[in-house]
């Protein structure tokens, strides 16, 4: 069993990493097209978008049908678009393989859950599910990093490394992986979209969506330009950035780890107000910094708290329904790539007309206040869990 948990781990782990890529060759990318700054943000949310759109609609054309034969194409696909970012000579090409290498992993990650439970004893399915998690959040920790390390030899580099890697973890699939034929193929068709009317009909899941939808809109306006403000502001190189971001990384990680003590201490309710007003109350600070260092040691801070309140998004999704909690997970992920699709557009335009950090850390701030304000439309803050 230890052999598809750790399969799904490195799957996970290149589908995220391939997220957070892109981040860091932003500036030698905008350079090298001649754009606007403005305008770099397009090459993240162009994989973010055709994600997000396509996340949407791999459900049910995976639907019985073998999920390893989809599992095995859309890796395929994933790493050559991946490739092809290699040789993107124009801005519009970028654009174009960034668009279908986030189609192509909208057809993996759908997989990996819905296979845990077929291949794995039944005991062992949460904790399963829980490593290829863990693949992905390692990637957040290290996709930047690992993008401007290699861009220090070519800004190429990377996305050949991320491909080459895909296409060997795809041997592994084929060769590891049992078949995965869905059985019954009308009536689940037939379930999800009586799923999906559900949960079109629950106020509160809807709710709590949106929210989550904002909250990574200004998360993602964040990550997505903290390498371009430390080139532009305090001179670092790339590799210097991804020595950075490893430290804010593991304040994300430690959040992520040993937050679960506080929510315990706190209550769930809490837990998210304090965490959302912290960030807000670090957020106001961040553009007066005199320097990198102390810019680095608040962005750690940041992030910590992130990874402390990010469970609590999950964990109020997942209270709204008892009957569709694939379903709600799947459209979580939707909502995270479709914030980060208009996270990185308005940063690259809040970036480049503000100077410093301003806009970006403001626009989050007010992103921030209105996921506390839908929480509390739905009493959140006022009932017990």
């Amino acid at each position: 069993m230890k052999k598809y948990a750790w399969i799904f781990f490195l799957i996970m782990f290149l589908i995220g990493t391939d997220t957070f890529l892109i981040s860091p060759l932003l500036p030698t990318l905008t350079v090298l097209y001649g754009i606007k700054a403005s305008s770099s943000g397009w090459m993240v949310s162009a994989y973010a978008l055709g994600y997000a759109v396509f996340a949407l609609i791999s459900g049910p054309i995976s639907d019985g049908r073998n999920r390893k034969k989809i599992m095995l194409y859309g890796f395929v696909a994933f790493a050559s678009a991946t490739f092809l970012c290699g040789f993107a000579t124009n801005f519009y090409l970028m654009l174009t393989f960034r668009f279908l290498a986030g189609v192509s992993a909208s057809f993996v990650t759908p997989q990996v859950w819905a296979s845990i439970p077929i291949v794995v004893a039944k005991d062992l399915v949460v904790k399963t599910m829980g490593f290829a998690s863990a693949g992905l959040a390692v990637s957040q920790l290290v996709g930047v990093p690992i993008g401007s390390y290699l861009a220090a030899l070519s800004w190429r580099v990377p996305f050949y490394v991320i491909s080459m890697t895909s296409i060997l973890v795809a041997i592994v699939v084929y060769k590891l992986l049992p078949d995965l034929n869905a059985t019954s193929k009308k009536s689940e068709r037939i379930s999800f979209v009586k799923i999906y009317a559900q949960i079109l009909k629950n106020k509160k899941a809807l709710a709590y969506l949106s929210a989550y939808f904002v909250f990574q809109t200004g998360n993602f306006c964040v990550m997505t330009f903290i390498g371009s403000w430390f080139t532009r502001d305090f001179s670092l190189g790339l590799a210097n950035v991804g020595s950075s971001m490893i430290a804010i990384g593991t304040g994300n990680l430690i959040g992520t780890l040993f937050g679960n003590k506080l929510i315990d201490k706190w209550g769930i309710q809490q837990s998210l107000f304090r965490g959302l007003v912290g960030l807000m109350i670090l957020y106001a600070i961040l553009p007066f910094l005199p320097s990198f260092l102390f810019a680095e040691i608040l962005l750690t801070l940041v992030f910590l708290v992130n990874g402390f309140i990010f469970p609590l998004f999950m964990t109020t999704l997942q209270s709204t329904t008892t009957t569709a909690r694939s379903t709600i997970s799947s459209l979580s992920n939707a909502s995270m790539y479709a914030g980060t699709t208009v996270g990185s557009i308005f940063g690259g335009m809040l970036f480049a007309t503000f100077s410093g950090f301003f806009g970006i850390a403001y626009f989050t701030i007010i992103t921030y206040l209105i996921v506390l304000i839908i929480y509390r439309s739905q009493s959140f803050f006022t009932r017990n869990h």
